[in-house]
């Protein structure tokens, strides 16, 4: 019998709903070794959680994809996260050298991708990935959306 892997931005959307169910804003990311295809982590926000503002999905999958190689350089990786990177989480890409950047919804209060400062495009970013963006938009932003009526009621 033949398994299809799933994709990995449906398990960072899994990541997400996830999260939202412990309370935390839902994001969630994925991060995918590029040559083997494994995943190397998938992992939800957890501010609230470990009481640490910068528990973002996308620092806590760097940190875990870095132990699982035993580098701090993941250029052979793959970053998925459900909502465009923040200034935080995009200067870690960057350092963390992934190679290419898939998110879903842009965040035009926070995000540092395509929206505030572009992060990348600065001339004091040493390396920038490929970024593709608008990826399950539509679910990431319902995921959002719902958390956030849900607070407001």
């Amino acid at each position: 019998m033949d398994f299809e892997k799933p994709d990995p931005m449906t398990l960072a959307l899994d990541a997400a709903r996830l999260a939202g169910n412990r309370n935390e804003v839902p994001v969630g990311a994925v991060i995918v070794h590029h040559p083997s295809g494994r995943i190397l982590a998938k992992v939800g926000n957890e501010t609230v959680q470990r009481n640490d503002a910068t528990a973002h999905a996308e620092i806590l999958a760097i940190r875990a994809a870095g132990r699982m190689l035993g580098t701090q350089r993941l250029s052979e990786c793959d970053l998925y996260v459900t909502l465009e990177p923040c200034a935080m989480c995009a200067a870690a890409i960057s350092f963390a050298r992934i190679r290419r950047l898939y998110y879903g919804v842009v965040d035009a209060k926070g995000g540092a991708v395509e929206s505030g400062h572009r992060f990348f495009t600065q001339p004091t970013c040493h390396h920038g990935p490929e970024v593709y963006g608008g990826i399950r938009e539509e679910d990431s932003a319902t995921l959002l959306r719902e958390f956030f009526r849900r607070k407001r009621v």
